[in-house]
């Protein structure tokens, strides 16, 4: 997946990712502004989960909105 396409069009991917990790607030998502690390780290904080299974569902995320 082009990261690039995600960060630049992050307003219409939000309502994906808040569809995927409910915790996730509108605010965490305004402040990821679509970066990649930092959507990461949300969800590494609501779901008190490591980085690599936190990246691991960014990956699975993204894969399919190729």
């Amino acid at each position: 997946m082009n990261w690039d396409r995600i960060e630049g069009n992050w307003k219409q991917f939000k309502g994906k990712a808040i569809e995927q990790w409910g915790k996730l607030t509108d605010d965490d998502l305004d402040l990821v502004e679509g970066k990649r690390e930092q959507l990461v780290g949300r969800i590494q904080e609501r779901y008190g989960i490591a980085k690599d299974e936190a990246e691991r569902q960014v990956d699975d995320w993204s894969r399919p909105l190729n």
